[in-house]
């Protein structure tokens, strides 16, 4: 049980610049909070320890009151009408949908209500997945629903009809496709006569307005569905069941559009959350809680499979009840980074004292770590007195594992990891408060892919302390807190570094790492926009020194959203490790229109850039490496100064070795460059670790760790022709082994020499010949 949790508007500030902090405590009771830069979050006995430094602040000195806060999950769009409407009497609503789970319970397409008198009009499916229809003048009000439930799926065109002239509300339901065993064709009639039925509200599709309720400005939404809304079209007249067809021709078909009030073409502006009204009052929407954009609409034939050339057939709108971009609490803390404060990897500490001794035994945590980076003074990097070395914080690695569920479905996990699973109160919280938020590697409560990752939400598994159910045996750490093992290490060397976050990279391109010699990955720098591949790529053919001390790197395509900060997208096409698949069709990002999936997919493979690229994963126990003949060769004499074992990381906090979890290798037919020489290679890895399906067509038997030459992990050195290097290690648990023997073992002798050597002003050669 968590008893305070919490969450900042940003993950990387500059110094002098302001942050808010959002705090929820579950008892209500007043919290304390203190600003520590991050040393070492391994709570690993066999290990360094915990470390933190902090930094006294009068901000954040005393007691601040506390309270639990609410999240609104689910997306939604809402329209602002104004007066436009108010005098509507007689409309028809027309949509074309397509629900995921129309048997779990009621789920509004529409809503148009007002909050005093109930006013308007409501479109939805009810408990027994019937669609229903009501609508009222504040004092009466008609019901209509369907006698045949809707089957989950399938396209469906939905209209309600309120016509003044006959008293009835109508209601008519058709497939877009006859299916032979399914009926879907539907109508419903109940007389009735109304008054004035406009209001001045918001009609909201995908959600209902809760009444008397509003959060930061917003109305709170609940009733979500879950599904694809297409071609929502208002007419201001109560339009015949068989006009239907009518409202899907483009253009519209005269009988139809005389009477447009709305329509509002999701098929227009796919990459921001307006949507545009292309009917005669121009009322754009919103959409909030980022629903899934550029999905097929119920007109995909196929014949195009990317939405920038058919937009018309990506007219749909995937909304979830458990989609989130923020939880939209109130902000509970402001602080002010000083000027002067070191550019690290930083965290808000945030902690409750126990009421009393009963609470006190409790089996629950009572403290958080809200975690960020400050990065350099904007417009000092590079100066005199700065570090030439800087730590990229792969932050879009850490959004897409953020509050993985996978561990849940404690079946299949342990199968994975072979070994039981031991969950911590975060794991037990995580079960119980889906409102947090899904991970990119977690499905929907449809089953369809989490494809949006958010940092404006607790993320329970990006904390110092925090042990992961994927890191292996003893350490177990994964993502943030495995990096923590580097920054503890470059704390003992004493190395002066700036840190960076791949946000930062991707907006501010090259010239975020123009000023240093080197940069240093984290363990896991999965997931890449094409901006940050390119501003790397254009730093190493100016000479820069890259040091990726983790593997599985550079796999993802990811894109960054153009208006909104701290969120990314993913699109899981085609290949690679997936723990769901995206459709046919669904294939580019909604934010950028880029064609989604592995790097490799696109002809850059992490081979070209890293001289490395993934092979292999497995989870129960790590392995080492043994040196090979390249290690002799005098290019890596530097690299292996002090170091006379044959062996290297046969010991290590993550896994027992410095080789395993994820690994990388050298294969000059992916792309290694032809310079590369392979150091060492790792070896005796258990069955458990296996190869990786990208590698392969037709399943060869020969998968497994005791089987297979190419369940390995290389460490690799290159040089590139601007002078620059790079030296990869080929495997996620590399710096579990730093702080072996106290931090003197030959992992960190190498690394410590790949560094030094690195941050010299002399240029490498390449080889010639």
């Amino acid at each position: 049980m968590l008893k305070i949790t919490g969450y900042s508007d940003k993950l990387s500030i500059a110094p002098g610049e302001t942050m808010s902090f959002m705090v929820s405590s579950e008892m209500d009771l007043p919290y304390r909070a203190e600003l520590v830069r991050v040393i070492h979050g391994d709570c690993n006995p066999q290990g360094p320890g915990v470390r933190f430094e902090r930094l006294a602040l009068p901000a954040l000195e005393g007691l601040h009151p506390g309270r639990r806060q609410a999240t609104d999950g689910g997306s939604w769009l809402g329209v602002p009408t104004r007066d436009a409407w108010k005098h509507l009497e007689g409309f028809s609503f027309f949509a074309v949908v397509c629900p995921t789970t129309p048997h779990w319970g009621p789920q509004t397409i529409a809503s148009w209500e007002d909050a005093e008198d109930g006013r308007g009009f409501r479109l939805e499916l009810d408990a027994e997945g019937h669609l229903c229809g009501s609508a009222s003048d504040g004092t009466t009000t008609l019901q209509v629903r369907s006698e045949v439930a809707v089957a989950a799926g399938y396209w469906l065109k939905v209209m309600l009809a309120l016509d003044p002239q006959a008293g009835e509300l109508r209601l008519v339901q058709a497939p877009v496709q006859a299916v032979a065993v399914l009926r879907h064709d539907a109508s419903a009639v109940t007389p009735g006569r109304l008054g004035a039925i406009g209001h001045r509200g918001d009609l909201l599709m995908a959600g209902r307005a809760m009444p008397g309720q509003s959060l930061r400005g917003q109305p709170r939404v609940d009733v979500h569905f879950n599904g694809k809304i297409d071609s929502p079209l208002l007419l201001d007249h109560a339009l015949d069941a068989r006009a239907l067809d009518s409202c899907l021709l483009r253009p519209l078909a005269p009988v139809v559009a005389q009477h447009v009030i709305g329509r509002w073409d999701f098929s227009l502006c796919m990459t921001g959350t307006e949507v545009v009204d292309a009917g005669p009052l121009g009322l754009n929407g919103r959409l909030h809680q980022l629903p899934t954009r550029a999905m097929k609409g119920w007109n995909w034939t196929g014949e195009h499979h990317d939405w920038k050339l058919r937009p018309d057939h990506y007219g749909a709108i995937h909304f979830h009840e458990d989609d989130l971009y923020d939880c939209g609490w109130e902000t509970s803390l402001r602080l002010t980074i000083p000027k002067g404060t070191r550019s690290a990897p930083w965290a808000l500490r945030v902690w409750v004292e126990p009421p009393d001794e009963a609470a006190r035994a409790e089996v629950a945590v009572w403290e958080d770590f809200i975690p960020f980076f400050v990065r350099p003074p904007r417009g000092t990097a590079g100066r005199s007195g700065r570090p030439s070395v800087v730590f990229l914080a792969p932050t879009a690695s850490y959004l897409a594992y953020a509050n993985s569920r996978e561990h849940l479905h404690a079946d299949a996990a342990e199968m994975v990891i072979g070994r039981l699973l031991n969950y911590s109160p975060s794991d037990v919280w995580l079960h119980d408060h889906r409102e947090l938020g899904l991970s990119l590697y977690d499905v929907h409560s449809d089953d369809s892919g989490v494809s949006i990752s958010s940092g404006l939400r607790p993320i329970l598994n990006m904390r110092p302390k925090h042990h992961n159910w994927l890191g292996g045996h003893g350490s177990g750490l994964w993502q943030y807190n495995a990096d923590t093992q580097l920054f503890d290490w470059l704390e003992h060397e004493r190395v002066d570094y700036d840190v960076i976050t791949d946000e930062d990279l991707h907006r501010d391109g090259a010239e975020a790492l123009a000023p240093y010699r080197v940069v240093l990955t984290g363990t896991h720098p999965e997931y890449h926009s094409t901006a940050m591949w390119n501003a790397m790529q254009g730093w190493l053919d100016k000479g820069g020194r890259l040091m990726y001390l983790g593997a599985n790197g550079w796999y993802w395509r990811i894109a960054y959203h153009g208006e909104l900060p701290n969120v990314v997208e993913l699109r899981r096409a085609e290949d690679g490790i997936r723990t769901w698949m995206a459709e046919p069709g669904e294939y580019h990002h909604s934010f950028s229109g880029e064609f989604g999936g592995l790097w490799r997919r696109i002809g850059r493979n992490p081979n070209k850039i890293l001289g490395v690229g993934f092979t292999a994963q497995g989870f129960d126990v790590c392995s080492y490496y043994r040196r090979q003949p390249d290690s002799h060769d005098p290019r890596a004499a530097f690299i292996f100064e002090g170091v006379g074992d044959e062996l290297i990381g046969n010991f290590g906090l993550v896994g027992g070795g410095a080789a395993g979890l994820e690994l990388d290798r050298v294969e000059f037919k992916l792309g290694t460059p032809l310079n590369t020489l392979k150091l060492a290679s790792s070896e005796g890895h258990t069955d458990l670790i296996q190869l990786v399906n990208e590698e392969f067509g037709v399943v060869p038997p020969n998968l497994r760790g005791s089987e297979h030459e190419w369940v390995r992990a290389d460490l690799a050195f290159f040089e590139t022709p601007a002078g620059g290097a790079v030296f990869s290690t080929g495997s996620i648990a590399w710096c579990g082994s730093l702080s072996h023997n106290g931090y003197d073992n030959n992992v960190a002798r190498i690394t410590g020499n790949v560094l030094r050597r690195f941050n010299q002003a002399d240029s490498f050669a390449p080889p010639r010949g």
